[in-house]
């Protein structure tokens, strides 16, 4: 017979190692499964985008996102937790155990900590992979601090409430803030509305899309159209900020779970979700903090959670 694992974490960093920890620490034997470049990501996800991390408590002059990720996986490993690079495919809630399958494998599991996060949507205009980390970025607290952006005209494109506030966080250290509209209306709420339009820093363009992005070590110019001229012209900027949303990735959950329209899982006390000891954290139910910090604290409440259903077993 499958040997049933206590508990099964999917996805990755730094969520993941840190419900590893609690868990092994419990003597649960954890098995994590990473998914490597799942949705075009390496482990690490989000984070891997930037370079330093400076907002990650303990580091007071700041650590690279690879370093504190090897870091903590380490501790996880050093209390015996087991890594395994295989992707999970779909999963069967229906019953206990769960049933978690791999293209070759089925895997059965007392309870499931699921963190597959969700990805910053993207446009796709030209040359944009390659300007990640030299100018091109979707998260303006992650980034903001990096020099290449201080006292230079920065681009943000969006035209929800999202996009607003990233355009006027980067207004404390940017000489100027382009936000691009594709309409002639932004979607934000009308008291954001209404503080872009004050800031004399920013600067709206209406029917207005990137097509492609321009460089030499880093991000140069960008080309826009105007979406009913269809007039193209060029912005000098040092940043190129998507604020267009993100989609979590839970399309192998098959609606198994209670999630909302655009596939975020809903949860109560913080962690629970719809299906008894199937818990969610990080970026895959949280749609507005988005930190790695607390990412951290809500695989704690998993991995708690967890043991305590486990010791209720026995």
């Amino acid at each position: 017979m499958t040997e049933v694992q206590n508990v099964v974490i999917i996805w990755w960093w730094p969520a993941w190692h840190t419900a590893a920890i609690y868990t092994a620490r419990a003597w649960l034997n954890p098995i994590m499964y990473e998914w490597f470049m799942a949705w075009w990501m390496p482990p690490g996800g989000q984070l891997t985008t930037t370079t330093t991390v400076e907002n990650f408590p303990w580091f007071p002059d700041g650590i690279g996102w690879l370093e504190l990720m090897t870091q903590m996986k380490q501790q996880s490993e050093n209390q015996w937790a087991k890594v395994e690079m295989k992707t999970i495919e779909r999963v069967d809630f229906s019953s206990q155990p769960f049933k978690l399958y791999t293209w070759n494998e089925e895997i059965l599991a007392k309870t499931v900590i699921i963190a597959t996060w969700a990805t910053a949507k993207r446009l796709r205009i030209p040359w944009e992979n390659q300007f990640r980390q030299r100018g091109i970025s979707a998260c303006a607290v992650c980034d903001w601090w990096l020099p290449i952006y201080r006292n230079q005209r920065i681009v943000v494109i969006g035209w929800w409430d999202v996009a607003c506030e990233e355009a006027m966080y980067l207004t404390n250290f940017a000489s100027e803030v382009i936000m691009l509209v594709r309409r002639d209306v932004l979607r934000a709420s009308k008291a954001m509305q209404e503080k872009v339009f004050k800031d004399e820093k920013i600067k709206i363009m209406w029917h207005t899309e990137a097509i492609a992005c321009h460089w030499d070590k880093n991000l140069e110019w960008v080309t826009v159209i105007n979406n009913q001229t269809r007039e193209e012209s060029e912005i000098e900027c040092r940043g190129l900020f998507y604020a267009i949303g993100h989609q979590p990735n839970t399309e192998f959950l098959n609606w198994q779970l209670d999630m909302d329209e655009t596939g975020y899982i809903i949860t109560h006390d913080w962690v629970k979700t719809s299906v008894p000891w199937v818990f969610a954290a990080w970026d895959v139910q949280d749609k507005v903090y988005r930190q790695a910090i607390t990412s951290a604290w809500t695989w704690c409440m998993a991995a708690l959670e967890a043991e305590r259903f486990i010791n209720d077993m026995e």
